[in-house]
C-alpha cells in the first residue's frame, strides 16, 4: 500500500503540471483564435473548415509586431500622439483610458522600475512577514501628509498574485531581499514550496 501511494503522489506530481500547463495553452491559443475575425471572410470560412489551431497566435504576433514598428518611427509617433489626445478629450473614455495607460506604462515600459523589487515585510499585522513588491515612491498631495522616506508596496495573495494589496510604509520597514522579481513570484505562487535558490538553499536553510 505504501509503494501504491508513493506511486500514486508520483504520477500526480508528473500529471497535474503538465495538465494545468496544456490547459492554459489551450485557453491562451483558443482566445488568440478570437482574433482571426480580422482576416477576410472568405479567410475565416476556410480556417473554419479546416479548422485550423494556433493561426490567431501567429496573427497576434504579426499585429503586436507591425503596431509596434509603426509606433517606433517618427511618423508612426506623431499619429499615436494625435491618436492619445483625442482619445483624452473623450468624457469617461479619458479617465479609463488614462488610468490603464499609466499602468502599461510603468509595467511594460523599458525604463519603468515596477516591480524590479522584492522586499520582506511584516504584513497583515507585526510578527508576521512576507514579501512584496516595490512599485515606486509615493506622490501628489500623499507625499505631503507622511513623514519621512516611504516606497509604495504591492502585496500579492497567494497562490494568485494578480490580486493584492497597496500600501505604502517607511524604507525603514522593508527589507530588500537578493533574490529576482521571477524568483519572488515562484516563491509565492507556490505558498514557499519553491524555494529561490533551489535544494541547496533548502538545505542550508
Amino acid at each position: 500500500m505504501l509503494a501504491l501511494r508513493k506511486w500514486f503522489l508520483s504520477g500526480l506530481l508528473v500529471i497535474v503540471p503538465l495538465a494545468i500547463t496544456l490547459w492554459v495553452l489551450d485557453w491562451i491559443i483558443g482566445t488568440l483564435d478570437q482574433t482571426l475575425w480580422l482576416l477576410p471572410t472568405d479567410w475565416q470560412q476556410w480556417l473554419a473548415q479546416h479548422r485550423v489551431r494556433g493561426l490567431g497566435v501567429l496573427l497576434t504576433l504579426a499585429v503586436l509586431l507591425g503596431v509596434g514598428a509603426v509606433a517606433s518611427n517618427f511618423i508612426g509617433k506623431r499619429l499615436l500622439g494625435w491618436g492619445d489626445a483625442l482619445v483624452r478629450r473623450i468624457p469617461v473614455v479619458r479617465s479609463i483610458y488614462s488610468s490603464v495607460k499609466q499602468v502599461s506604462d510603468t509595467l511594460f515600459s523599458e525604463s519603468g522600475n515596477a516591480f524590479r523589487t522584492a522586499v520582506l515585510i511584516e504584513w497583515p499585522r507585526p510578527g508576521v512577514w512576507t514579501i512584496a513588491f516595490v512599485t515606486g515612491t509615493p506622490g501628489g498631495d500623499v507625499r505631503n501628509h507622511l513623514q519621512g522616506e516611504y516606497l509604495g508596496v504591492y502585496v500579492p495573495t497567494t497562490p494568485n498574485p494578480t490580486g493584492g494589496y497597496f500600501v505604502m510604509l517607511r524604507r525603514t520597514d522593508c527589507i530588500e531581499l537578493k533574490m529576482s522579481v521571477d524568483e519572488a513570484l515562484k516563491y509565492i505562487v507556490s505558498m514557499g514550496v519553491v524555494v529561490p535558490g533551489g535544494p541547496e538553499a533548502l538545505a542550508h536553510a
